[in-house]
């Protein structure tokens, strides 16, 4: 008993002491108070958007967003997101149950998600990479009847408009200037100063998986992150209240999502761009003396590629972190990301569905460029093998994480195993010494070639440590002799000319003879979808004109 009072004491302290050092918890006047409290109460109840009410009731006339069109306050943020909740209301035609959003990083995406959640619609957050047909399985899927996208993919929405006639369009932003119908502005302008009535429940928030290996499921995430996972993440990344943050991530995607949460939470001004450019990104860090910047890895790639005079005319003296997520980071690019930048990398496991798992700082990184890091705070992750059964520190299994993540189940009849109460993430890894995670791959990543087993991230790490290779990707492909052989898909270095011998050579003296790929491909750039994680289902249909053995 005495030992359980003082671990709750510990853990009280501890929390507090990480809210106040973020400046979640200040000094407020007590009316300020009451109209969060009142705000939460007049949408619903907690949700993953909730945090734009509770920082115009904190905050109303600080910075809430910038983005090409301009700047909005919290107050007017959170007026529009009213107005448009009551736009979406008045629509002809049934209620509005389930909000599809087809949109780049600006206001409109915002507003489309706070709005839903106020009305009590679903919103499901679409991949602005997906094609015609995929785009129209997954509105049919998820019962969409409102669709609220940019005016730039009407070629892609074509096919599913006519598969799904009942589906009303919204424009959120045009290219053109002229638009037919509704758009997000004719909903919010004649409905400012209005108020939906308070719905039964917030509504859900439904995030696809990123489908590298076949048709993305919808996740949907239920109640807001509580207090305890939110003082998780702020102990562990340096997020402050008030501060700027640039998301350069895809809002659409999990990871920027949980940026748009956590910063509308921390009362941090969002400042965005609708399409990623490096030298632009370096840019808006240096106008709004952002300190931090919220990235997928692929960009934080594209910035240290840049060239030495551009990198020298751009520095970043206000950033005090770039947090990244989504997939695996070259390592070379992290170091001289840190080289240049300096201390600044937080690189986070993250998953749909488990939300933040674990982080690695700055001091990880340099000992360990690799890591996933530290699982948080109250996240426990265990490595088992098939039998479910936990591993020794340092051996490869399955990655099982227990957390509160707010997962609420797949729109589809699939589920997700668990083992003792730990979600089965479907990833590999094993725990250092040090409790540090490594991500090895994916579980059917796997290749069983002559009966031995291989990780393909072991083998593009060797690879990729060649100063001769930019990038690689490792995949297994059919073979009759041995089940599977490894196929090597490399993107030389700038005016290098490596070839597939000498690759082929150089992993033979890092690694067993049957982890040499035994076909070594060159292209000009790997696949990857909109997030940049690379698509290694397409990898074999590289064009002839791009690969060469």
């Amino acid at each position: 008993m005495i030992t359980q009072l003082r671990d709750r004491v510990t853990t009280y302290a501890w929390l507090v002491r990480t809210l106040v050092r973020s400046g979640f918890l200040g000094t407020l006047r007590l009316d300020r108070y009451i109209r969060m409290g009142l705000n939460l109460r007049r949408h619903g109840g907690a949700s993953p958007v909730s945090g734009i009410g509770l920082a115009a009731a904190r905050a109303p006339q600080g910075l809430a967003l910038v983005d090409e069109a301009g700047e909005l306050t919290w107050g007017e943020l959170d007026a529009r997101c009213d107005a448009l909740a009551v736009g979406l209301r008045d629509l002809p035609g049934a209620p509005v149950a389930t909000v599809a959003i087809l949109c780049r990083n600006h206001r409109g995406l915002i507003e489309a998600l706070a709005a839903s959640s106020r009305l009590g619609a679903d919103a499901v957050l679409l991949n602005t990479g997906f094609a015609g047909p995929q785009l129209a399985d997954v509105l049919e899927r998820e019962g969409a009847d409102v669709l609220i996208a940019d005016d730039e993919f009407d070629a892609v929405i074509a096919p599913a408009a006519q598969r799904l006639p009942g589906l009303r369009r919204i424009t959120a932003w045009t290219e053109t200037g002229s638009v037919a119908g509704h758009t997000t502005d004719s909903l919010i302008n004649p409905n400012l100063g209005r108020r939906p009535a308070r719905p039964g429940r917030a509504g859900r928030i439904v995030l696809l998986t990123s489908g590298t290996t076949g048709t993305p499921k919808g996740a949907r995430r239920g109640g807001s992150t509580d207090i305890a996972s939110l003082a998780a993440m702020l102990d562990r990344i340096p997020w402050r209240a008030g501060e700027s943050t640039v998301i350069a991530a895809p809002v659409f995607h999990a990871w920027g999502f949980g940026q748009v949460a956590i910063s509308a939470t921390m009362t941090c001004t969002m400042i965005m761009r609708r399409r990623f450019d490096p030298v632009a990104t370096l840019d808006l860090v240096r106008e709004h003396d952002a300190t931090g910047l919220a990235v997928v890895p692929v960009m934080l790639e594209r910035i240290v590629d840049l060239p030495d005079e551009v990198l020298d005319a751009h520095p970043m003296p206000s950033l005090r972190f770039a947090t990244a997520s989504g997939s695996r980071m070259r390592t070379d690019a992290l170091i001289a990301f840190l080289d240049r930048f300096g201390d600044v990398v937080y690189n986070s496991y993250n998953a749909t569905e488990a939300g933040l798992i674990s982080t690695a700082t700055p001091e990880d990184l340099r000992v360990a460029p690799d890591t996933a890091g530290r699982p948080l705070t109250g996240t426990s992750v265990r490595i088992l093998d098939d039998d479910d059964r936990e591993l020794p520190v340092g051996e490869i299994g399955r990655i099982v994480v227990a957390n509160n993540s707010g997962f609420d189940g797949y729109t589809t009849a699939d589920t997700k195993a668990f083992s003792d109460g730990h979600m089965v993430s479907g990833d590999v890894g094993r725990i250092d010494e040090n409790g540090r995670l490594f991500v090895v791959g994916r579980d059917d990543e796997m290749i069983v070639s002559g009966g031995e087993n291989v990780y393909p991230l072991e083998v593009e790490q060797v690879i990729g440590a060649l100063d001769e290779v930019h990038e690689v990707a490792v995949i297994g492909v059919d073979d009759e002799k041995f089940g599977q052989r490894l196929s090597a898909y490399v993107v030389r270095a700038p005016q290098t000319l490596i070839g597939a011998d000498q690759i082929r050579q150089y992993v033979k003296e890092q690694l067993a003879g049957f982890k040499v790929p035994r076909d070594v491909h060159f292209l000009d750039e790997l696949p990857r979808n909109a997030t940049g994680k690379i698509l290694k289902r397409d990898l074999e249909s590289a064009g002839p004109e791009r690969k060469v053995s």
